[in-house]
C-alpha cells in the first residue's frame, strides 16, 4: 500500500527551528507534486507549501514565506519541510500531501516557551 509518512515534529521554542520530512513509498517520486499543509485546533486546514517535479517552483504560503524551505530528494522520495523562526503561531498538526490526493498521518509542531 503506497503511503506518506511524516515525521520530524516536536516541541519547539518560538524562533527556533524543526525540520519536517514527508517519505513517499510508492514508485515514479520524480513524476508527483507534493505539498506541505497544516491544521490548528478548531480550525480548517490550511495550505503551507508545494513543490513542482523537478523541485524548481515551490510556493508558500505568505504566512510562512521567508521562514519556510520546502525542498525533495530524489533518492529519498522524500519531501522537507525546513521551518525557521517558528511562531506560535505555526502550531499545528503538519500534513503532507501527494499524488491522488494522498494524505500522511501528520506530525505534531508545538511553539512554545
Amino acid at each position: 500500500q503506497v503511503q506518506l509518512v511524516e515525521s520530524g515534529g516536536g516541541l519547539v521554542q518560538p524562533g527556533g527551528s524543526l525540520t519536517l520530512s514527508c517519505v513517499y513509498s510508492g514508485t515514479y517520486f520524480s513524476a508527483y507534486e507534493f505539498g506541505w499543509y497544516r491544521q490548528a485546533p478548531g480550525k480548517a486546514r490550511e495550505f503551507v507549501a508545494s513543490i513542482n517535479t523537478d523541485g524548481r517552483r515551490t510556493n508558500y504560503a505568505d504566512s510562512v514565506k521567508g521562514r519556510f524551505t520546502i525542498s525533495r530528494d530524489r533518492d529519498k522520495s522524500t519531501v522537507y519541510l525546513q521551518m525557521n523562526l517558528l511562531k506560535p503561531s505555526d502550531a499545528a498538526v503538519y500534513y503532507c500531501n501527494g499524488p491522488g490526493g494522498m494524505w500522511g498521518q501528520g506530525t505534531q509542531v508545538i511553539v512554545s516557551s
